[in-house]
């Protein structure tokens, strides 16, 4: 029988973090309702089927659990609080952002959230910053964050608080601004600043610079790696988001054995468990090594962004991993999201986007993110229409595009050195998006435009006829002259 989402059990996990025993716990849950896996979701929290068990029983067995639990993600009213806890000693992290500020941050939230709520670092990149409603965002001065406000209901626009908020007021300040969003109409961000003067005491600071986006690759995240003081953490990703609970119980008895206090949770529907001791090593690879795990797969295949139980998106998903391995293409820093729903938020640098078309086979659109940084959310539209099998070609351009524009300066300086070298003649224009070509050569018959009209003398209306870009983001193409 096909599990749906609406049957599923889903438990909170306040900033992806818990402790093994409360995991071990919720493995229990699930194995007695039936199961033999759990889910993890984009929202650092635990999924799985409820087989049919009424709330009555599920209440019992949560009962002893020490964070919340909703039955029907379809229908969520509650949200989970996303944190980038798991990044302090993994990657680079702001400096007075420890493990503890998160937890004081976190537990001071004496609610249930109704609002998704993000707690992250800038300066890491594997928790996305922009995908909560309300974003406290980590500023460089200590104990201090931008609040970035995403309303749904006016078009994902995200907005910037006009002050930094102390620590200690972050849950109250949500608390309050969850109130107002979700009862009255939406409200622009100085009116809520005004509101909420009225209302509360709240600890400010002025912003004396920009919120500065992280514009570092997309970490590895699996696998056995080194930390500070002779630690390790391990990083655990199962292509299917079904992870197994023989093994998971397994790891967590072994978390309490060797005295690991925490697991954590992170958006791209995987774990990881910090502070492994270097003695003990051998004993994790012992238990990866009996279950047969494996904990090193390419970044082509880990940085994914897919639908909770979604066997066509897996589908697809697997499909275009193999196209792209069998041509041998790194993909590494970039991320990727299949998206099967119009309503849903995008935070990687690709998106494949099922098109509902009338016609028996699906096709798709293609987008990438705006310097292909998700953190901008602003996407351009790169193909559409397009049947799946053509997807993994305009997937190998587009990573080309990436890592043309990773180093841009080299890029003029090759061409530059090119130029002195043959002389060069400008003979046609490329647009950066979809990569179609005006030359003037042939004109543009599309736009009702003739042979011989150079570029420069085209209208500034003129877009591409293929997706639609302006003529400002077309850029040369040259032909070598003899000299």
């Amino acid at each position: 029988m096909e599990t749906k989402k609406s049957d599923l059990i889903r438990a909170f996990v306040k900033g992806g973090i818990l402790s093994p025993a409360d995991l071990l716990k919720i493995m229990d849950i699930s194995q007695d309702l039936g199961n033999g896996f759990v889910l993890f979701g984009s929202r650092q929290d635990i999924m799985f089927p409820s087989n049919g068990a009424d709330e009555k029983m599920i209440d019992h067995a949560f009962r002893d659990i020490h964070f919340d639990y909703e039955l029907g993600s379809d229908q969520s009213v509650y949200q989970n609080i996303v944190s980038s806890y798991i990044a302090v000693n993994v990657v680079e992290t702001t400096n007075w952002v420890k493990e503890d500020t998160y937890h004081f941050v976190i537990d001071n939230f004496d609610y249930k959230p109704k609002i998704k709520i993000n707690i992250v670092d800038p300066v890491q990149s594997i928790v996305p910053l922009f995908t909560g409603e309300l974003n406290f965002i980590a500023s460089r001065e200590e104990n201090y964050w931008y609040l970035y406000i995403r309303d749904p209901r006016k078009g994902n626009i995200v907005e910037s608080w006009p002050k930094l908020i102390f620590s200690q007021d972050v849950a109250k300040v949500s608390k309050a601004l969850e109130e107002l969003i979700l009862n009255f109409q939406p409200f622009g961000i100085d009116e809520l600043f005004v509101i909420l003067q009225g209302k509360m005491r709240i600890n400010y600071r002025a912003i004396a610079e920009k919120l500065k986006y992280p514009d570092s690759t997309f970490p590895y995240y699996e696998g056995l790696n080194a930390m500070l003081n002779n630690q390790y953490w391990l990083g655990l990703y199962w292509r299917n988001n079904q992870y197994d609970i023989d093994f998971m119980s397994a790891a967590c008895r072994l978390c309490q054995e060797t005295n690991v206090g925490k697991i954590n949770i992170i958006p791209w529907k995987a774990f990881i468990i910090k502070g492994i001791k270097a003695s003990d090593r051998i004993r994790w690879e012992k238990l990866m090594g009996k279950f047969g795990i494996n904990g090193r797969h390419s970044s082509l295949e880990l940085n994914w962004h897919l639908p909770v139980i979604d066997a066509d998106a897996l589908e697809l998903k697997r499909f275009l991993v193999r196209e792209l391995d069998q041509q041998d293409i790194s993909t590494h820093g970039l991320t990727f999201t299949i998206k099967m729903k119009r309503d849903s938020f995008l935070f990687t640098s690709i998106v494949i986007e099922r098109n509902k078309s009338l016609e028996a086979s699906e096709r798709y659109n293609i987008l990438y993110a705006k310097d292909f940084n998700p953190n901008k959310i602003a996407y351009l539209t790169y193909a559409r229409d397009v049947k799946k099998e053509i997807i993994p070609a305009l997937l190998i351009e587009l990573s080309k595009m990436y890592y043309r524009q990773l180093n841009p300066e080299r890029e003029k300086q090759a061409e530059k050195n090119k130029e002195e070298k043959t002389g060069t003649v400008a003979s046609s224009y490329q647009c950066s998006n979809c990569l179609s070509i005006y030359d003037k050569r042939y004109g543009d018959a599309l736009a009702n435009i003739p042979p011989g009209i150079s570029f420069e003398d085209l209208p500034e209306s003129y877009t591409c006829h293929v997706c639609d870009t302006p003529k400002k983001y077309f850029v040369p193409m040259t032909i070598s002259v003899k000299t």
